[in-house]
């Protein structure tokens, strides 16, 4: 790749170079020929001109062998070819070439057209349209200037002379100078251009080579591989980035382009690395789920069935109880029926107190409720169990938040419910312990939280789940079960919760939480997992 694209571009300058050159080259060849074509053109010239001046004076003695000496005299410079004189009518009367005197010269020559292409002969002509470059007989080339021999005043004046004034052109002279010199001297400025032009253009190439590599193909070859090794995953490469340009800036964008995919895959691959966790934790959230609502749906059953149960019973153990008591208060009555009409009025109180508990499970009560202090309740609830014989050997402890805000509830519900707390843990505790009250704030102030602790005997992981459901009890003998069940409903209306945590040996802790005002739905996440409350 990298000798691609220095090759490319190498070549393409050096393409582009190379006819910029040429043409520089064509262009100064052509005008420095144009040059020394004039040069040479005015040096035959002022050749001719010289040679008509210095001839002059022979030319008005008629001293015509004086003339052709001196001619033949500057005919002997080595550029000069040929030197030749000739009259109007084109016969030549002298020439170094001595062959040629006496012949004529054809008028239609590209030398004679400057004056004879109209009808009659200019006089001055430019001495570009008197010139004429033809081969030589070894090749070379020759330039051709013929120069008029006019008629001055000095020549017609003489006696010795016999033409008369009214001609002006009494010859011309023909002068042949060679310009091998010149297309020599042409040649090896042709040489030396392109030898310079070549040399040129090779330093160019190689410094563009150069400069291309450093400067384009070594930061896009750090970039193609920086990309095959993020195309192999490996994104813990950085490109050193030594430029100050577009492609500094893109080698940048480059090593921010796999941080960024770095940080991506390591959260993908910590969020892979926890997925079955979390899918195991919501599995269970939502078994637990399940269960509530099954729970739900039971107690709300259950409530009706043992509604309608209490109602059926309820009378006739009144009238048993009440024929009970009245036949226990005749004093002709035998000590021993006496004996077995007291337990059966004791059982018969017994039905009835259960009966009353099903009629509370099942009767859905709307709180009655008020601005009352969390702490008030607990106090007065705590002044009707204190002193009972159940907590002779439990000390009570307060762990009380100093300010705590009124909160809208039943007070008689929500008595009942520490109640069935406080009696709960007493008989968990047999022989005695500490039972533990504690209140504070929820998070973020939504409400307020009772915890209830004892050091009992702890219920067991599988009955946690049980004990909320009605007439279940760790103890049959302490109680119809129902008093969870009730509370639980009781906090339920209120759309508070309950947690409970507990450890066999240790003692159990039951957390209530109410709110200040708005519903929830759960028991706040800081004393752990709470039981759903349904508002409905």
């Amino acid at each position: 790749m990298q000798l691609k694209l220095t090759m490319k571009f190498t070549v393409v300058t050096s393409i582009v170079l190379l006819v910029a050159m040429i043409l520089f080259a064509v262009i100064n060849i052509k005008h420095l020929e144009d040059m020394c074509f004039k040069e040479a053109l005015k040096d035959a010239d002022n050749l001719g001109e010289t040679i008509i001046r210095t001839t002059h004076y022979q030319m008005l003695e008629d001293d015509r062998e004086r003339v052709y000496q001196m001619i033949e005299e500057v005919a002997v410079q080595p550029e000069i070819e040929r030197i030749r004189v000739f009259n109007k009518n084109g016969i030549i009367n002298f020439s170094t070439v001595h062959g040629e005197i006496g012949t004529s010269v054809d008028r239609s020559a590209e030398g004679c057209d400057g004056c004879h292409s109209k009808a009659k002969a200019a006089i001055q002509a430019p001495s570009m349209e008197r010139s004429r470059v033809y081969e030589g007989p070894d090749g070379g080339k020759i330039l051709g200037l013929t120069k008029e021999i006019g008629n001055q005043e000095t020549c017609y004046t003489k006696a010795c002379h016999f033409h008369p004034p009214e001609v002006e052109i009494l010859g011309i002279l023909d002068v042949h100078m060679s310009l091998d010199e010149m297309q020599s001297t042409l040649a090896n400025y042709r040489n030396k251009v392109i030898l310079f032009s070549m040399l040129l253009l090779f330093l160019l190439a190689t410094c563009i080579a150069l400069l291309t590599r450093e400067v384009v193909n070594v930061p896009v070859q750090d970039l193609l591989e920086h990309t095959r090794k993020m195309s192999r995953g490996e994104l813990d490469g950085h490109i050193e980035n030594h430029h100050r340009d577009e492609l500094g800036e893109l080698a940048e964008a480059f090593n921010t382009m796999t941080g960024n995919l770095a940080q991506a895959q390591q959260k993908l691959k910590e969020w892979a690395d926890t997925l079955e966790t979390r899918v195991v934790e919501r599995t269970r959230e939502n078994q637990e789920m399940q269960a509530q609502l099954v729970r739900a749906e039971k107690l709300a059953s259950l409530g009706e069935l043992a509604a309608g149960i209490a109602h059926e019973i309820n009378n006739p153990l009144t009238g048993i109880l009440m024929y009970g008591n009245l036949a226990e208060q005749n004093p002709n009555l035998d000590s021993a029926v006496r004996a077995d009409l007291e337990i059966i009025i004791g059982e018969t109180r017994r039905c009835a107190h259960i009966v009353k508990g099903l009629l509370e499970f099942g009767r859905e009560t709307t709180p009655d409720k008020k601005l009352d202090s969390i702490h008030r309740i607990l106090e007065r609830t705590l002044a009707l169990v204190e002193n009972v014989a159940l907590f002779q050997d439990i000390r009570i402890v307060r762990d009380y938040e100093i300010e705590l805000p009124d909160i809208l509830v039943d007070p008689d519900q929500i008595g009942q419910v520490f109640m069935n707390m406080l009696v709960n843990a007493a008989q968990a505790m047999p022989q005695g312990g500490d039972l533990t009250l504690q209140t504070g704030l929820e998070q973020e102030m939504q409400g307020l939280y009772v915890q209830i602790s004892d050091e009992g005997y702890g219920i067991s992981e599988e009955n946690l789940k049980k004990i909320f459901d009605p007439f279940f009890s760790t103890k049959k003998e302490e109680g119809n079960g129902l008093g969870l069940s009730v509370s639980h409903g009781i906090i339920q209306n209120h759309h508070g919760g309950i947690d409970v945590q507990s450890e066999v040996g240790k003692g159990t802790s039951f957390t209530i939480w109410l709110p200040f005002a708005s519903p929830v739905t759960s028991v706040p996440s800081q004393k752990g997992a709470g039981t759903e409350i349904s508002d409905s």
